[in-house]
């Protein structure tokens, strides 16, 4: 579906004076604070949350998925959802495919229908945690850390095509999570399975372009109870030293036990220079996959706070971020989902940007923790909104581009074009 786009603009001639009312009230506000607003805007607008191929549908559970109607049923159509958010919001300008789930049958028909909405294709995403249909060996007890090596070998060869693929689309990088555990104690030897899945990992890493990266992500439990082979980002982390400096950890928030301090983990992965990107999502109790910001908005200031801090500091030295959206819209709508989480992302980035990195600094010498707090509490509650709004505004997006979703009654047209009982590939 394609916007048309005299719309958004008759959308925004409606809602500018009201806009530029608030705009206006705070860039003054701003200005007495000494900061630059032209220059906020910029970066603003130049943040980006990759969309995935997985998340344009409804999710669900082990117990049940209900899904809404209207959903893509091919990669082409996902790209044109995609497309669809990008011109909504002009914050999302890259897509990132799971394989098998969404394999280009022609990449440069792909790439072309890609560039059309102005899109770019983020990592590449394995799958070894599902058995696919034709494969030789299951990955019941395990992949890439298997006992057997023929079951380890499939695992590799998938990666590697996946690689093949993400080449043939111009992605730049090889996201792995890996599933692989165990639910009893005295299942497999700890040491040995963190060695086979080094074997694993390092026969990849031979295979990636030289511009191009390996994400290494971590998840403490689930679908194995006991243990998993990449539990935390300290795993992470020896595997990505043990391999190279194209090997960076992922961090996907939901992938933590309760209350962890994912900030101080960013913090430590930047030190070192092994961060790679994100996956962003947020959840009460463990890996809910909810829309960003929806439980914890403090915490995705303060993980911001951490980022803007550590790009901006010349004593680090960290490659360029990757971010990522990783939810699963169990009852919403997966677009207007998505467009929520975007703009939780971005106004974190945005209250993150609005820290007295100076006065903190000095607050921190100084031992001053009331002080310390008041300035990261201020840029937080600071309300930048009107901000992002005029962001998207001069980018020629949406001002309020879920007020227009709903408006313009877009889920409605997918349903009358894909059929209400169109569901999407993947979970």
């Amino acid at each position: 579906m394609i916007l048309d786009k005299s719309l958004i603009d008759q959308h925004n001639e409606d809602k500018h004076a009201s806009h530029q009312r608030r705009f206006q009230a705070l860039a003054a506000v701003l200005s007495d604070e000494n900061q630059h607003v032209d220059a906020l805007l910029d970066k603003i607008a130049a943040f980006q949350v990759a969309i995935p191929s997985w998340a344009l549908g409804t999710g669900g559970t082990r117990f049940g998925r209900f899904a809404g109607g209207g959903e893509p049923r091919s990669l082409e159509e996902k790209i044109e959802d995609v497309g669809l958010l990008h011109t909504l919001n002009q914050s999302s300008g890259a897509i990132s495919l799971h394989i098998p789930w969404d394999i280009p049958q022609n990449p440069g028909d792909i790439k072309r229908l890609a560039a059309s909405f102005d899109l770019k294709f983020d990592a590449v995403n394995s799958n070894t945690f599902q058995d696919q249909e034709l494969q030789n060996f299951s990955y019941k007890y395990g992949s890439l850390s298997h006992t057997d090596r023929h079951v380890r070998d499939q695992a590799i060869t998938h990666n590697i095509e996946v690689i093949r693929h993400g080449i043939d689309l111009g992605s730049k990088a090889l996201t792995i999570w890996l599933s692989d555990g165990t639910d009893f104690p005295g299942q497999q030897n700890f040491r040995r399975s963190f060695e086979r899945t080094l074997d694993s990992f390092q026969q990849i890493y031979a295979e990636l372009p030289d511009d191009w990266k390996l994400f290494v992500e971590y998840k403490p439990y689930e679908p194995h109870f006991y243990s998993t082979v990449i539990s935390d980002w300290g795993t992470s982390l020896l595997f990505c030293q043990k391999l190279g400096q194209k090997a960076l950890g992922l961090v996907d928030l939901g992938h933590h036990l309760p209350n962890t301090n994912i900030e101080q983990i960013v913090s430590r992965f930047l030190m070192e220079g092994k961060l790679g990107g994100f996956h962003f999502n947020d959840s009460k109790y463990g890996d809910d996959d909810l829309t960003v910001g929806s439980i914890r908005p403090y915490q995705l200031f303060l993980i911001f706070n951490e980022l803007v801090e550590g790009m901006s500091s010349p004593e680090l030295s960290n490659p360029a971020l990757s971010w990522m959206i990783d939810a699963s819209h169990n009852v919403k709508d997966p677009l207007e989902d998505l467009l929520q989480s975007v703009e939780a992302i971005k106004t974190a980035y945005a209250q993150a940007l609005l820290v007295d990195r100076k006065a903190l600094e000095k607050a921190q010498e100084e031992n001053d923790t009331v002080l310390a707090q008041e300035i990261l509490q201020h840029a937080y509650k600071t309300d930048v909104r009107p901000l992002l709004a005029q962001s998207r505004l001069q980018s020629g997006a949406a001002l309020h581009p879920l007020a227009f979703y709903r408006e313009t009654k877009v889920r409605e047209e997918l349903v009358r074009h894909r059929g209400a009982k169109a569901f999407a590939t993947g979970l």
